[in-house]
């Protein structure tokens, strides 16, 4: 399981964090545990109002991304599935979207939740999203990363925090 030695996150005096979520339309049942799952963590860190964008697809998700982060946000979620076929699409794919949404966070400096499946086949994904017999929520997971990134930020630029 991909989750083993995940740490625990506690993120606390985040609620007025200015928060986007930028959710792929690919493979609906998978992105629509993925987004359930973000808005669930975001309401539980107090964060009521996020931006919440879709796009076609995952190969999107860095341009939106570059936008947002040059619009006063604190922390962008991407989230988004890719399932390897029988072209070497998927690798492509995965790697643009990876080093894109690395290049928008280390330019940016905003903290991007990496919530992007790549998976061998639908049912490692269904295992990820978060729905009911999932073994994992990487929707979730990806705003927590996100925002405690986010807040470690802000503890160095304002140290009186």
């Amino acid at each position: 399981m991909s989750g083993k030695g995940a740490p625990e996150l506690s993120v606390k005096n985040c609620g007025d964090l200015r928060v986007a979520v930028i959710a792929a339309q690919w493979h609906e049942k998978v992105m629509d545990g993925l987004l359930d799952g973000a808005l669930r963590a975001l309401g539980e860190l107090g964060i009521d109002e996020p931006t919440v964008l879709r796009v076609p697809g995952s190969f999107e998700l860095p341009v939106v991304a570059k936008v947002l982060a040059g619009r006063g946000y604190d922390a962008i979620v991407t989230l988004g599935v890719v399932i390897r076929g029988g072209t070497p699409h998927f690798d492509y794919v995965c790697q643009g979207v990876t080093q894109g949404l690395t290049q928008v966070s280390v330019d940016t400096g905003v903290p991007i939740g990496f919530g992007v499946l790549t998976c061998d086949t639908e049912e490692q994904a269904l295992d990820r999203a978060g729905i009911a017999g999932s073994s994992e929520d990487k929707g979730h997971e990806a705003v927590t990363a996100a925002v405690a990134t986010a807040t470690t930020l802000r503890s160095v630029a304002e140290p009186w925090r």
